[in-house]
C-alpha cells in the first residue's frame, strides 16, 4: 500500500526477487507512476484477495481495516513500514480476532472468524526499526552528512535568510553526493564543454 519513496522501493525489492506485486494508492499520479514502472495497481479491497503480504507505506492511519479482513487469505502476512503503528489497525484486528498468539520472534498470528489467519509483524509498528536492523549505515551517514552540511550552510548565511523550511540547496546534495561517491571507489563520468 502506497508507492511513495518507501513503497516504490518495497514493490521493487519484492519484483526484484520474483514476487507479483500489486500496488495499492490513493494518489492518481502515484498510481500511475506505479503502473508506468509496470506495477499492477488495484484497490486495497480488491487486492488483499490476492495477497501473500500487504505491507503498508503510506504515511496513512487505517490502512488495512476489519473491512479488509474477510476478503484476506488464509495465512496473510501484515507489516507497516510506513509511519507510526496506526497504519495497520491493530484494534480491529484484535477485535475480530478469536484468539492471537506468539508463533516466532516478532510475529503475532490472529485467527480471525471462519478459521482464517492473519500474521502481523512487530505488532505493527516500523518493521525495519522494530524486526530489523534498522537503516542501513550506508545511508544514516549520507543522513548525517547532510544534516552536516546544511548546519554549516545555515551559519553561514544565516544573516540573508528569512526564518522558514527551506530545501536543502542542490549544491549541497551534490557535495554530498561526490563525498559518498568517493568514498565507495565509485568513478563516474563528467560532461565537457562542446
Amino acid at each position: 500500500a502506497g508507492y511513495g519513496w518507501t513503497g516504490r522501493g518495497i514493490a521493487m525489492r519484492a519484483r526484484g526477487m520474483g514476487a507479483r506485486v500489486v500496488v495499492t494508492e490513493v494518489d492518481s499520479v502515484k498510481a500511475i507512476e506505479a503502473s508506468m514502472d509496470g506495477f499492477e495497481v488495484l484497490p486495497m479491497r480488491s487486492a488483499v484477495r490476492e495477497a501473500d503480504f500487504i505491507v503498508s507505506a503510506t504515511g496513512c492511519k487505517d490502512i488495512v481495516t476489519a473491512a479488509h479482513f474477510p476478503a484476506m487469505k488464509d495465512g496473510v502476512v501484515l507489516a507497516n513500514a510506513g509511519h507510526f503503528d496506526n497504519e495497520i489497525s491493530k484494534a480491529d484486528l484484535a477485535k475480530a480476532a478469536k484468539s492471537k498468539r506468539r508463533v516466532r520472534e516478532f510475529v503475532d498470528e490472529y485467527t480471525l472468524p471462519g478459521g482464517k489467519r492473519a500474521n502481523l509483524v512487530a505488532e505493527g509498528r516500523l518493521v525495519n526499526i522494530t524486526a530489523g536492523q534498522g537503516h542501513p549505515v550506508e545511508i544514516m551517514d549520507m543522513s548525517f552528512a547532510i544534516q552536516a552540511v546544511s548546519a554549516g550552510y545555515l551559519a553561514q548565511n544565516a544573516s540573508r535568510l528569512q526564518p522558514r523550511v527551506y530545501p536543502v540547496p542542490p549544491a549541497l546534495d551534490l557535495k554530498v553526493a561526490r563525498l559518498k561517491l568517493r568514498s565507495m571507489g565509485i568513478r563516474i563520468d563528467h560532461l565537457t564543454k562542446a
